[in-house]
């Protein structure tokens, strides 16, 4: 998903007038589109997913996944992040053998 020597941070501004600052966890693709997992810094054991957009200029913004998409999208993303971590323990195995 992402490249793990480059971490990214995106600022999520609300609504509210609040804002809360993420760590890119990656872009992956979903259907049609692609989407975006951001890991707020205050609770980094969650996940926020959202539709990844990318400007002509190269910088990105995120918007909501509609709810007739997110569960689906949500499962992409368990099935990437739980295969890359299943990969990651697999290879530390070896490295121990």
């Amino acid at each position: 998903m992402a490249d793990e020597d480059e971490v990214e941070f995106i600022t999520l501004d609300y609504e509210d007038g609040t804002s809360e600052e993420c760590e890119v966890l990656g872009v992956f693709e979903s259907g049609d589109g692609e989407y975006v997992a951001l890991s707020p810094e205050t609770h980094p054991e969650d996940v926020y997913l959202y539709v990844y957009n990318e400007t002509d200029d190269g910088d990105f913004y995120v918007t909501e996944i509609p709810d007739a998409d997110y569960d689906q999208v949500s499962s992409d993303f368990d099935d990437l992040w739980f295969a890359d971590a299943d990969e990651d323990d697999d290879s530390d195995a070896e490295d121990s053998e």
